[in-house]
């Protein structure tokens, strides 16, 4: 009884938080609670910097995990994929779907093998999603995706036609069941270890952009636009989509 209460008093500070999205039983971070944070713009920040996120189903009590690509807008997450989609078929019914974003920061090399570690950031999102039926809202998803993963793409390409957008699915998850998880710093050994004569510390990643290649078939005299020369990774970009 007083464990529970003690829950209970912690969920009622988050939920007095203004930003804090209510942790449930599914989504309360059990496993080093203190690295928990239930901040929605801290969850909103992981999204935006992703191009990536994992979704697991289950069909026929047969589990799955699908890489896709995502976009937040507003208060939900947009994935997408071909109307043929056993994942998104299933996930359109009504199907319960777990979305996962991970970021991996750096190697935590500790004095113990027990303590070596990585940094990240990471969410998870629980929910029901839903079929995008509406032609407006689904192109609007598709340019919240597009520029999402290239900003300023969607004003120099041609937009789906009636036949793309009849074979593209896209899903909406509303984000009222999420939570995040992060570490970052230096290794925490065991007091006794700190005297041992062993390296310890951070080896930090980074992701960079590389020089954009042409297609073979591009035309040469087409310029590079600047949307590609000044190409950024969405975790360097500093603004969300909105």
């Amino acid at each position: 009884m007083e464990e529970r209460q003690s829950q209970s008093q912690r969920d009622a500070g988050l939920n007095s938080r203004k930003n804090a999205i209510a942790p449930t039983l599914r989504t309360r971070v059990k496993r080093l609670p203190k690295r928990a944070s239930y901040d929605r713009d801290a969850i909103y920040s992981i999204l935006d910097t992703a191009l990536v996120c994992h979704v697991g189903f289950a069909i026929d009590a047969q589990p799955y995990v699908i890489p896709t690509l995502h976009v937040r807008i507003a208060d939900r997450l947009y994935i997408h994929g071909s109307a043929a989609s056993r994942m998104l078929g299933a996930a359109a019914e009504g199907t319960p779907i777990a979305v996962t974003v991970t970021h991996i920061d750096g190697l935590v090399l500790a004095r113990s093998a027990f303590h070596h570690s990585v940094n990240y950031r990471s969410v998870v999102i629980l929910g029901a999603a839903k079929l995008v039926t509406d032609a407006a809202e689904k192109i609007g998803v598709m340019k919240g995706l597009i520029d999402h993963v290239a900003p300023g793409r969607w004003d120099h390409i041609r937009h789906p036609n009636e036949k793309e957008l009849a074979a593209t699915s896209v899903l909406s998850i509303p984000i009222v069941e999420a939570s995040a998880k992060l570490r970052s710093g230096d290794p925490l050994d065991d007091d006794a270890d700190y005297a041992l004569p062993i390296w310890a510390g951070q080896i930090p990643f980074a992701t960079k952009v590389l020089t954009p290649a042409a297609d073979a078939r591009l035309d040469a005299s087409i310029p590079v636009p600047a949307h590609v020369i000044e190409y950024r990774l969405p975790a360097n970009r500093g603004a969300r989509v909105t």
